[in-house]
């Protein structure tokens, strides 16, 4: 079987420390696959708005999802601190990628739980259509 392998960047602009909550566990007593995906947005919520953004107002348009990818490495029980590291790259005319490096927080060491990748495109919601990245934004997150 294939398996996703994420390659992340190489430094991360923004992280975040969130709690793994008992609503974040499925059946298994971990966090469950769609409890990651929420993970991953409320920090990519946090590292837009760190950055003067948000997914309704991203320098004049909007931002919509248009994939994602996880790799799961630990399981992430209640109680748990993770780190989410937080990073854009991989600009184009329409859209960009976020990274994610999710990290139990230990400490001796941080162990990785997890990296994962969001595809955002640039999207204006009033006409339904995809738009261009705007400068502001490439600038912002690329120096």
């Amino acid at each position: 079987m294939e398996r996703i392998k994420i390659n992340l960047p190489g430094t991360f602009s923004f992280s975040t420390i969130l709690h793994i909550r008992i609503t974040d566990l499925n059946y298994g007593n971990h966090v469950g696959n769609d409890s990651f995906l929420g993970l991953i947005h409320e920090a990519r919520q946090q590292f837009l708005l760190d950055n003067g953004f948000t997914e309704l107002s991203f320098a004049g348009t909007g931002l919509i999802m248009a994939d994602a990818a996880i790799e799961f490495k630990k399981e992430m029980s209640y109680g748990d601190a993770v780190k989410i590291s937080v990073a854009a790259s991989g600009f184009d005319k329409l859209g960009f990628d976020i990274f994610y490096l999710l990290e139990i927080v230990h400490p001796e060491k941080n162990i990785v739980a997890g990296k994962a990748k969001t595809g955002m495109m640039c999207y204006d919601y009033a006409t339904k259509k995809k738009t261009a990245v705007p400068e502001e934004a490439i600038f912002k997150f690329t120096t």
